[in-house]
């Protein structure tokens, strides 16, 4: 699926895919709650990178894990 934000378009499916591969990979370190909620930090970390370019899955997550990791051992 494809949403229009201004001049730009997101595929919501590698967003998304890219959200669910960081975020099972963050829950089962314990850096993030094993809820059903969204991290919000996280998805912004992987729409950052969406909107710079980077458009395939995997390569997604992995940045998206290694900012968060940095950013999460910081504010301990």
């Amino acid at each position: 699926m494809l949403v229009t934000r201004g001049p730009r378009v997101m595929n919501l499916e590698v967003v998304s895919d890219a959200y669910a591969i960081a975020a099972g990979y963050l829950r089962r370190t314990g850096a993030i709650p094993d809820t059903f909620e969204c991290n919000e930090r996280l998805l912004e970390i992987i729409a950052q990178r969406f909107r710079r370019g980077e458009s395939n899955r995997i390569r997604l997550a992995n940045q998206a894990i290694t900012e968060f990791e940095a950013c999460y051992l910081i504010d301990l």
